[in-house]
């Protein structure tokens, strides 16, 4: 084994032995938007933009129904979100629209 090889960095995303200043890049993160296309982040509120059935409560979140403090999840679009009588409430962000 030579000196470079040592050098270089292995990336467990992808499998594979990198350059040396290869692996200090960021991932390429998205990110999260509502159904108009504006960036949400953690905290904002959001507002429902269509009349949602809650799957296991036997409720109908409506149109216009204010969401506070919603937490963004792994997958970009769906958030995290808590309402007064639901809680661990995952909306798609295609139905929210930020306050």
């Amino acid at each position: 084994m030579t000196g470079d090889d040592e050098a270089h960095v292995y990336d467990e995303a992808t499998g594979e032995w990198l350059p040396p200043g290869s692996a200090a890049t960021p991932p390429e993160t998205r990110a999260v938007r509502d159904a108009a296309g504006n960036v949400l982040a953690d905290g904002d509120s959001v507002t429902l933009i269509k009349d949602l059935k809650v799957k296991g409560a036997n409720q109908t979140l409506k149109q216009g129904t204010v969401i506070r403090s919603i937490r963004l999840t792994d997958d970009p679009d769906e958030i995290d979100c808590r309402h007064d009588t639901i809680k661990g409430l995952v909306l798609r962000t295609e139905f929210v629209r930020k306050r």
